[in-house]
């Protein structure tokens, strides 16, 4: 074989082989995972849970706590970001004062912000006023149920029957006035007292992703057994604080 014919023979080789070569190596490219998109970052934040995930289990399972707080309240968190990008006022002002004054808002972002930041707003509260060992009311909350609201076994039936009653998803909430005085009231999708001027001592959430885990659609069941995740001391805290005019969320 002459020298040319051995060298064509090889250059033919090498390029068979850089041929076969290149497809493993796009399809290797190809096949890496795109690294997973960040979450929109901005004033508003994901307040952490102060206790385990399984601190009311077995009134409210791990599962249904991850899922509630670490998805469904994120994602109000992650569209408030993506609001305020071009409505900054919304990271700015106190949320007392964005949602007592929705009509203020374009009407273009005032149903988002009547959702997501209501959202926000319930759960923040909602997060709050639960933990293991939550005790009994006592002092002044206490004296309060009993002149408000019947006493605690009445104010605890009349609550549930609240929270039975309402349609489809919403809240039941003990909304407390700047007098202190108590009143059972409920409110439709992620709507807060305070879009009424009022502020929530505490409130229970009834949409189905708070409790469908477990009790299915034993609503009732779900309610009767949520008192068992009550922290009174929180709750007392949050009383008094409404009656110095300073609650907040």
């Amino acid at each position: 074989m002459s020298t040319m014919s051995r060298r064509h023979l090889m250059l033919a080789a090498t390029g068979i082989a850089a041929i076969a070569a290149a497809p493993r190596t796009v399809f290797a490219q190809a096949a890496a995972p795109a690294p997973a998109a960040a979450a929109p970052t901005g004033p508003f934040t994901l307040p952490p849970l102060t206790y385990p995930t399984n601190a009311l289990e077995p009134h409210i399972d791990a599962k249904t706590m991850e899922i509630h707080h670490d998805r469904h309240h994120q994602a109000f968190i992650t569209n408030l970001n993506n609001l305020a990008k071009t409505n900054t006022q919304l990271g700015t002002a106190k949320i007392e004062d964005v949602l007592g004054n929705l009509n203020a808002l374009d009407d273009g972002i005032k149903f988002a912000v009547r959702n997501n930041l209501g959202g926000h707003a319930n759960h923040t509260m909602f997060w709050e006023i639960m933990g293991p060992n939550g005790g009994k009311p006592e002092g002044d909350l206490l004296a309060a149920i009993d002149k408000d609201l019947g006493g605690m076994e009445k104010f605890q039936t009349d609550f549930n029957a609240a929270g039975g009653r309402q349609f489809g998803s919403g809240w039941v909430f003990v909304t407390v006035a700047k007098d202190g005085k108590l009143a059972i009231e409920t409110r439709p999708n992620q709507d807060n007292p305070m879009m009424d001027g009022k502020r929530a001592l505490m409130g229970n959430d009834v949409w189905e992703h708070a409790y469908y885990l477990n009790y299915q659609n034993r609503r009732a069941d779900y309610l009767k057994a949520w008192w068992n995740t009550v922290n009174w001391a929180k709750v007392g805290e949050r009383y008094a604080a409404a009656k110095a005019g300073t609650l907040g969320v």
